[in-house]
């Protein structure tokens, strides 16, 4: 009687890991998580043009990346005496990617004169939504839409 109860658990015992083991093998993955991508939260200005600007916007881009084009492009129509637009492209300015960290391109910063990045977006951005953005730090409460770049 003690044999065919030890054969019995141990036959269990195996069944248990059998099950276990097929259920860790359909097990499906958890949906992919989306990334927040980190933005430095100061710059020195020193290192973009115009540092005397009160105002800067900041791209970082890539020469191979299709949407920074369009970013850049945007970003030029800011530009006056108030406000200086400079583009860090990767492999012309490895250097400053590197020194602020940047993971993701486009990124683009707007910038006070003390080097705080006020509003920053990773990724691409409609003209609208970086104009108002600029507009808001600018001049507080001039957007429907305070929170862009936020």
């Amino acid at each position: 009687m003690t044999f065919r109860l030890l054969l019995a658990v141990v036959l269990i015992a195996v069944a248990a890991g059998v099950a276990a083991l097929i259920r860790r093998r359909q097990a499906v993955d958890a949906p992919s998580q989306p990334r927040s991508w980190a933005v430095p939260a100061q710059v020195d200005r020193a290192d973009f043009a115009r540092p005397d600007a009160p105002w800067l916007v900041a791209t970082f881009t890539s020469a191979t990346c299709s949407t920074c084009a369009q970013v850049v492009a945007k970003s030029l129509v800011l530009a006056s005496s108030e406000v200086a637009v400079d583009d860090a492209e990767y492999v012309a300015r490895t250097d400053i990617h590197k020194r602020y960290n940047i993971e993701a391109v486009p990124t683009t910063l707007i910038v006070d004169d003390q080097g705080v990045v006020r509003r920053s977006f990773v990724g691409p951005v409609s003209a609208t939504d970086l104009w108002a953005a600029v507009a808001e730090v600018r001049s507080p409460g001039s957007s429907p839409e305070p929170h862009l770049g936020t």
